[in-house]
């Protein structure tokens, strides 16, 4: 049996990110966002959505740019704090000792402790109710050294990534199957 409930975002897990972004003026801010997606692959795209009340709201929308930072272990308490505390009364940065560093092709600085950031510039965005959802292209990737083996494959699943879950963090558990594996011939 199943119950109906009323229409919910409970489309889970989704990856917990600490945002970074740079105003015009060179102010710097980092927020948590759960409402951030993958939405094409060419050219590589994503989507993340904020309320328009959120300090990093204007930050994103007058300078075109973010960066997306993937949450690991080490980075969890800050994707946590950044969820309920806002730039416009604490540099959360100094708050937390989160240490910055360039990207290579935006203004907005990458956390230098998380494993993958994605650069993005904003293509579009779409007015949708409680959120705005900023389309974005990604322009560049940084990746953590330690997650390349010597072949050049990135091994993420070492990562440590951090998924959201109703109101909860989670770290990803082993990995069950492979993308085609249900299809492939057995020896």
């Amino acid at each position: 049996m199943k119950q109906v409930w009323k229409p919910s975002n409970l489309l889970a897990p989704v990856p917990a990110v600490l945002v970074t972004v740079r105003d015009p003026e060179g102010n710097d801010n980092v927020l948590t966002i759960a409402w951030a997606g993958t939405v094409c692959s060419d050219p590589a795209m994503v989507s993340i959505s904020v309320r328009k009340e959120r300090f990093s709201y204007p930050m994103i929308a007058e300078s075109g740019e973010f960066v997306i930072n993937l949450v690991n272990r080490e980075l969890l308490t800050a994707a946590d704090y950044c969820g309920v505390r806002s730039g416009r009364q604490e540099d959360k940065f100094a708050a937390l000792g989160l240490e910055k560093a360039p990207a290579s092709a935006v203004r907005a600085p990458i956390l230098a402790a998380s494993p993958v950031n994605l650069e993005c510039r904003v293509t579009k965005i779409l007015p949708l109710g409680s959120h705005d959802m900023f389309l974005a292209e990604i322009v560049a990737v940084d990746v953590d050294e330690k997650l390349v083996d010597g072949n050049g494959r990135l091994m993420l699943e070492e990562a440590g990534l951090i998924s959201y879950i109703h109101g909860g963090y989670f770290e990803q558990g082993p990995c069950r199957g492979t993308f085609g594996f249900s299809v492939r011939k057995r020896k």
